[in-house]
């Protein structure tokens, strides 16, 4: 039978084989130190996660926060305080070498970036993996849709909002979105598809004018890179997972540890798994 224009192509049991290999090898790679840039558009149908590490003491309010705000700060996984390993998301998954960059945050200040967190790591640390938009985008792909972030071998375009977070004890702060610009059609089409992947963001938060989310220039993201918007397409907005840096800053935990955006975790678990359709 053959594919309707717009409709996702079915994934193969071998399309997800070789995308858990590229994961894997991606993942030793990066705990080398041998891959440090953006993970957008690696193991294409692989499920990657945004990261948030925090002492105990805050990781309870945190958790209320995700709770809170379940689009921009889907969650994949929380740890037990101390272990580093997260086997639910994959084979020898290591979160203090396997993130590509990492981000320490003391005080909500921006202090370092590193490629390994071996040497910070504590007994209380708490390790939360939220979702990424950067698994959905295989989906689009199988569509026939164009990304331009992934035709421009670039990072996804990222921008502070206006569109507040609802707040817990500790952590509050407006919204991170990413942007991908379609042509109305496809952007319709881009909107049915992703609906399906809630823990990975789900329906653009955002379609059209940028100004009413308080963009002021898409040609200057607050994070990752610039993409060209042509004639006849328009921007549209997802919710990030980099939302949460933004409440780290506002917190001021004595330290927190991120990913760097567009740097993410990438998993074993098939985005097909986190599907509700």
């Amino acid at each position: 039978m053959s594919q309707l224009a717009g409709q996702e192509a079915p994934l193969s049991s071998n399309h997800y084989e070789a995308a858990l290999t590229q994961a894997r090898e991606l993942r030793n790679l990066t705990r080398d130190g041998k891959f440090i840039g953006s993970t957008s558009g690696f193991a294409p149908g692989i499920a990657q996660g945004n990261l948030v590490i925090l002492p105990k003491d805050w990781a309870d309010d945190f958790l209320v926060f995700c709770q809170k705000n379940p689009v921009p700060c889907p969650l994949l996984s929380v740890s037990s305080p101390g272990e580093p390993m997260i086997d639910l998301l994959g084979k020898d998954i290591d979160i203090r070498t396997d993130v590509p960059e990492y981000h320490i945050f003391r005080n909500g200040e921006l202090a370092e970036k590193t490629h390994d967190i071996k040497d910070l790591w504590w007994h209380d640390m708490v390790t939360f993996v939220l979702g990424c938009s950067f698994s959905f985008e295989d989906a689009l792909i199988r569509a026939g849709l164009s990304l331009r972030n992934i035709d421009c071998q670039s990072n996804v375009s990222m921008y502070r909002t206006n569109l507040a977070t609802t707040p817990s004890q500790y952590f509050s702060g407006n919204m991170v979105v990413t942007m991908r610009p379609f042509k109305p059609a496809d952007a319709i089409r881009a909107i049915q598809i992703t609906s399906r992947y809630p823990k990975s963001h789900g329906a653009p938060v955002h379609i059209g004018n940028p100004a009413d989310i308080g963009i002021k220039d898409l040609s200057n993201p607050d994070f990752g890179d610039a993409v060209p918007i042509r004639d006849g397409e328009i921007p549209v907005f997802w919710a990030c997972g980099v939302t949460p840096q933004l409440a780290i800053i506002n917190a001021k935990p004595p330290i927190a540890i991120t990913h760097a955006p567009g740097k993410m975790l990438v998993t074993d678990i098939s985005n097909e798994q986190l599907s509700v359709l």
